[in-house]
């Protein structure tokens, strides 16, 4: 059997296209050295040796609240997670899950009793960075890179980029999957009732079935819809006792968006790595049969273009999986993260919830106006712009864009001809046109 395994990495990774994903993520490792940190915990690191910020410790959070409101992590992002899915998992349980509270930069891991908070930064060149900080008063506290984390976070579910994933299980009591049950990666595209396993939901969300808020067993029917029976809570109190947290919610829209999010700054990242690599290599062996730059070979056009429309496909909710029914969140995350949206002169965003239908009344990502997304290579920038400009003015009518009406493509165009910086001249020259 050992022998066929070359032959399956080798055939995945021509699937993906020019040396494949394999030999990318061995580029990238090597390109990492060489770049400096700048994510969001990075800066605040020198910050607090500079004496410019302090950090409070509390007796039973110790430094949790202190960094979320330093990093501008919104309570109401809490989401919580039971399976032994983490770094801690001697530390999670059912009666004691994971708290993760995230932004558009960075997610805050934390557990009751247990030695470190877990964070994760993204980082618009290097993807996401991983650090913990130690739960114990100090008066110098500092965040120390993660180690041990790759093993997770640069992975296939991750394209090999370091990125962050939203994992749904078949839990058991005691939040270890059960048996050989099959696992899931949540994004906006994932059938409800592959979501959150392992996972506390707190929400409405009418007759619409998830694996949230339940344990299995060797002997469920995991094929049977009708034995998601979690659904549709308004409060956690029958389930677990949650002193000594933050809040008493796991908000299904934060849950949402944040499966949306980390599977949105994934592809943004390795768009990014993938062109870098790609224009390295074919610069290599331009060099290596003497000829000039500036034809790509094959591979290189195939490799630039899947990884462009994978994620314009994406960022425009391609295949989001239909809502059953109008879903409602419990607390006030859904209205803090809509006040943050670049509104256009309508008051329009891409943070407005639709809720009734799908996750997003104008559905094209919020993940747009990111430092990570302005800071992809030109290359693939200058060719997602003109692919998404080719969907928005209606001359892409591929059926991947079919759930796109003429009303959503003006929309988007609108808001963003009013809100994106430097955006190419010829999606205002469109604007006008549909004026």
């Amino acid at each position: 059997m050992k022998r066929f395994v070359p032959l399956l990495i080798l055939l995945v990774g021509l699937l993906l296209g020019g040396y494949g994903i394999f030999s990318s993520a061995a580029s990238a490792q090597q390109s990492r050295r060489t770049l400096t940190r700048n994510d969001v915990v990075a800066r605040f690191q020198q910050r607090l040796e500079r004496g410019d910020v302090q950090l409070e410790f509390a007796e039973t959070t110790g430094y949790l609240a202190s960094v979320l409101k330093l990093l501008e992590v919104p309570i109401s992002s809490q989401t919580l997670v039971f399976s032994k899915t983490s770094l801690q998992s001697n530390h999670i349980s059912p009666t004691n899950p994971r708290a993760i509270y995230f932004n558009d930069n960075v997610y805050v891991g934390w557990i009751r009793g247990a030695e470190l908070i877990e964070i994760a930064a993204y980082d618009p060149l290097l993807g996401a960075e991983l650090y913990v900080l130690e739960q114990k008063k100090s008066e110098q506290p500092r965040f120390q890179l993660g180690i041990g984390c790759s093993g997770c976070h640069v992975a296939g579910n991750t394209r090999f980029v370091p990125g962050v994933l939203m994992r749904s299980i078949y839990a058991a009591s005691t939040g270890s999957g059960v048996g050989e049950a099959r696992s899931f990666i949540t994004d906006h595209t994932s059938p409800f009732t592959e979501r959150w396993g392992g996972w506390y939901v707190t929400g409405t969300h009418g007759a619409t079935k998830h694996l949230g808020n339940m344990f299995f067993s060797g002997d469920t029917d995991l094929d049977d819809p009708a034995a998601l029976t979690g659904g549709n809570l308004k409060s956690l109190d029958a389930k677990v006792d949650l002193r000594g947290y933050l809040s008493p919610h796991s908000d299904i829209v934060a849950m949402m968006v944040m499966s949306h999010q980390t599977q949105g700054q994934n592809l943004i990242s390795w768009l990014g790595q993938e062109t870098r690599i790609a224009l390295k290599e074919q610069e290599e062996l331009d060099k290596a049969a003497q000829r000039p730059t500036g034809e790509w070979d094959a591979s290189t056009k195939f490799r630039i273009n899947y990884a462009v429309d994978e994620l314009l496909k994406y960022l425009l909710f391609a295949n989001e999986a239909a809502f059953e029914a109008p879903i409602t969140g419990t607390n006030n995350f859904a209205q803090e993260f809509a006040a943050l949206g670049h509104k256009d002169k309508q008051g329009r965003s891409f943070r407005d919830f639709d809720l009734q239908r799908r996750l997003f009344r104008y559905p094209c990502s919020y993940l747009i106006y990111t430092a990570a997304f302005d800071q992809l290579p030109k290359t693939a920038l200058d060719l997602l712009y003109r692919k998404l400009w080719l969907v928005l003015s209606g001359q892409n009518q591929e059926k991947a864009f079919a759930s796109l009406t003429t009303t959503d493509r003006k929309a988007i165009l609108e808001i963003l001809c009013d809100t994106k910086k430097n955006l190419p001249d010829y999606f205002h020259t469109s604007k006008r046109d549909t004026e």
